[in-house]
């Protein structure tokens, strides 16, 4: 089995945040089976930060993975093109297809697949009408989303939706079966991870 680092966009500059960051991630990962097996989660804070941490252990020899938000709708032919035309990131040598994967269009975008688990967070007062319906969660643009979020939980206990606070927790605990029926992007992102670890 090979051992992958996962190194993804988020945690920002606060040590706390990373480490949420990074349970989050992990326990949303346990749900596709990869108890036992967890890929090294890397914070890496900004988007360009993961980037180059990925690169530095892509020439060091491992068996690295990106994770970042598209920022918007994904039109380019790959994701590599993709972040190449929005951040103008020239793709690392030797960086295969399957290991550049996008949030699309951002990590909020994957909690509309599972409103029961937001409801669920956000407890009393919590109103589902408030989020977008498209049932095509990468088309709703991201602001939408975060709109949709703070306005929905905006006559909870905890008063609307806050990043950081609220996002990494709500990751940890939406299905991520539901996601990647609703995601594409993110059953690309799951199926990519076991290949790797699985040596193929």
């Amino acid at each position: 089995m090979v051992t992958v680092q996962l190194y993804v966009e988020g945690g920002g500059d606060n040590r706390e945040l990373r480490v949420a960051c990074r349970k989050g991630f992990r326990d949303f990962l346990d749900r596709a089976g990869f108890a036992g097996r967890m890929p090294k989660i890397i914070a890496c804070g900004g988007r360009d930060s993961a980037l180059d941490h990925f690169s530095k252990a892509l020439a060091s020899g491992f068996n690295p993975m990106l994770l970042v938000d598209a920022e918007g709708p994904v039109t380019a032919q790959g994701t590599w093109q993709h972040v190449r035309d929005r951040d103008g990131w020239a793709r690392p040598v030797g960086a295969s297809d399957g290991q550049c994967h996008l949030m699309v269009q951002s990590m909020e975008s994957w909690f509309l697949a599972d409103v029961d688990a937001l409801a669920s967070y956000y407890g009393q007062g919590f109103q589902r009408q408030s989020l977008p319906q498209n049932p095509n969660i990468e088309a709703i643009p991201k602001d939408d989303v975060r709109v949709g979020l703070g306005q929905a939980a905006r006559a909870t206990a905890k008063n609307g939706y806050k990043k950081g606070r609220d996002s990494f927790p709500i990751l940890g605990g939406i299905d991520l079966g539901k996601v990647r029926t609703a995601s594409p992007y993110a059953e690309r992102f799951v199926r990519s991870m076991m290949e790797i670890m699985n040596g193929n």
